[in-house]
Parts: C-alpha cells; structure tokens; sequence
C-alpha cells in the first residue's frame, strides 16, 4: 500500500477560497505529521532540551498559541487578556501530567480547526486589507498574516519533529 499523499496534492479543500488553499494545506499537513509523530510521546520528555534547543514543549504551546494570536490579528482584533496569559505560559518548563502530550496536540488540532473555518469565513476580496500585529500595530494586510500563520506552524512544526526525534533517541 502506497503512503497517502500530502495535503496540498489531495486537491482543493471544500469552502477555501482558491487563494487560501495553500494556507489550509499547510496547517493541514501540520496536522497530519504533528499527530503522527507525537502519537506515543512520552510526558517525560517534554521538556527536555538537548543542546539547549526549544523543548517540544515549547514547539506544541506555542503552534496553538501564535496560530490563535494570528488568526486574531488577521480579523483585525486585539487579543484578549487569557491570549496574553497563554503568550506568558509558553516559557518553558511545563508542568507534565500523564496526559499532557495528548492535550497539547488536542488544542494545536482544534486551533488548526478554528483556522479552517476562519479561512472559509474570509472574503478572497479582503485579503490585501491592512491589518497591524502586535502591540506596536505593525503594518500587514489579511493574506500577509494568514500567510505567515501557515510558515511559522511549518517552521515549528520541523523544529519539533527534529527534537521529539532526538530526545526519543536520547531516551
């Protein structure tokens, strides 16, 4: 049996927009190989930094947590005081519970969800209005941010798989 075939060569995903379609199957794709690879993660090794790289800790916290500060900049909303406390608890290291990877990659799929329907939601006509990010309110437009969503989770998303597959082997 032949392996599936990656997100963006299954073709268009219903209710994307065309210009928009590259955004899902990037956070798509995230998805699919985050949850595979973490499928058996142990706990324990969350936090572990070899070399004193990003713990995948870190990488599962803040996939789900900057995809929602993004998908709120792309609205064109400030984030709310519990955004800035998830920002905060990003810094490492975590408190580890027996069930904290499975809960982890549970918030990453259901922000990978609430992207989806965000992008479904997005008129192709507003994806070049302007849009500020942070407090400073840096100049970006719609598209730039959902754009830039889908490179940081695809920049993480290496970056962790490398760690998990180096603090397993360590293990």
């Amino acid at each position: 049996m032949s392996a599936p075939l990656e997100v963006w060569l299954r073709g268009p995903l219903a209710g994307v927009p065309p210009l928009l379609q590259p955004v899902a199957h990037a956070l798509l794709q995230a998805r699919d190989e985050l949850n595979e690879a973490l499928h058996d993660f142990s706990p324990a090794l969350l936090n572990e930094r070899p070399a004193g790289v990003a713990s995948v800790g870190f990488h599962l916290q803040h996939l789900a947590g900057v995809l929602n500060r993004l998908l709120t900049y792309a609205r064109g909303e400030a984030l709310s005081e519990s955004q800035f406390a998830d920002f905060h608890a990003e810094v490492p290291p975590l408190p580890i519970a027996p069930d904290t990877v499975q809960q982890l990659v549970a918030r990453f799929n259901q922000e990978v969800d609430a992207a989806l329907q965000q992008l479904k939601a997005t008129p192709e006509t507003s994806l070049t209005e302007g849009r500020g990010v942070g407090r400073a309110q840096v100049p970006s437009t719609v598209i730039g941010i959902l754009t830039h969503a889908a490179e940081h989770t695809t920049r993480h998303l290496g970056q962790l798989l490398v760690t998990a597959k180096w603090v397993r082997s360590l293990a």
